[in-house]
């Protein structure tokens, strides 16, 4: 399949700056490659034809922002994706947190909420829900206003119950949620301890200190140097000897804050092993 050719890699430049001085959202050290395919598939959806009709409809209309960003973040999830990950959360890392009196957990990049309620659902199972509160951002408005309604559609939720074994659960899945047509609903008491809010890795400061951190599949649509300026940000809001977990194709490795870390048992995780610059 021919991929539609729009936008060209000059125009992409021009259109990120405009962004960035008129709404003072930055995606110019995002993946030129991922980007340039979401832009062609911004004007082929929206029926623009040329560079000059989405710069224009962009610059002029403020409202169609948020429809833009809703297409050019990646908004890919699921629930306990990558059983053995959330095998590792649920047997060894949330209970070696279990210590603490409080526990702050941030997942950045939460997109509509999947893993929020994934790890809402371990540490009930857990006895550790009523002492943790977990932060959920996204840059994104829209999927955060899907995600705090706990509403996801019934199709995906047979592959969810899959997952939600594999990573060691012991219930039926469905145990969490009602089933309403073609949809589910959460129980509310599992978002009552879920804050959504909107976040930018780009260009916002840390918030808080947390003992676990969540970035899963975000970084890779990201250039080198905001990958380091993301793990900045992450190691500044990292407790020491707190966690931080990535996706599967992503890794601390390289980066200059390795030393700083110790990956656990194979997994994407990483333990903050030094607080030293």
């Amino acid at each position: 399949m021919i991929e539609p050719d729009i936008i060209k890699d000059a125009e992409i430049e021009v259109l990120l700056k405009d962004i960035a001085d008129v709404y003072d959202y930055d995606f110019t050290q995002y993946s030129k490659a991922s980007l340039k395919r979401r832009l062609n598939r911004i004007c082929i959806i929206d029926k623009f034809t040329s560079f000059a009709e989405l710069r224009y409809r962009l610059i002029n209309d403020a409202s169609y922002l948020q429809r833009f960003i809703e297409e050019i973040t990646v908004n890919v999830t699921e629930m306990f994706r990558d059983p053995l990950f959330y095998k590792a959360l649920r047997t060894d890392i949330l209970p070696s947190l279990g210590t603490y009196p409080f526990i702050r957990i941030w997942i950045a990049g939460c997109s509509t909420g999947e893993e929020a309620y994934s790890i809402a659902i371990l540490l009930k199972e857990i006895g550790l829900y009523n002492q943790a509160l977990i932060y959920a951002t996204d840059i994104n408005p829209g999927v955060l206003e899907k995600a705090a309604k706990g509403i996801f559609a019934a199709g995906p939720m047979r592959q969810y119950a899959e997952n939600y074994i594999l990573s060691g659960g012991s219930k039926d899945l469905s145990v969490y949620y009602i089933s309403q047509y073609d949809h589910v609903r959460f129980h509310s008491d599992l978002k009552s301890k879920i804050i959504f809010s909107t976040h930018n890795l780009v260009s916002d400061a840390s918030f808080n200190e947390f003992q676990l951190i969540l970035c899963r599949n975000v970084l890779i649509y990201f250039d080198k140097d905001l990958q380091n300026r993301v793990f900045k940000l992450f190691d500044d809001s990292l407790q020491p000897l707190g966690y931080l977990a990535l996706g599967a194709k992503e890794t601390i490795r390289f980066s200059h804050l390795e030393h700083k870390y110790r990956q656990w048992n194979g997994e994407k995780i990483w333990k903050k092993i030094s607080w030293e610059s």
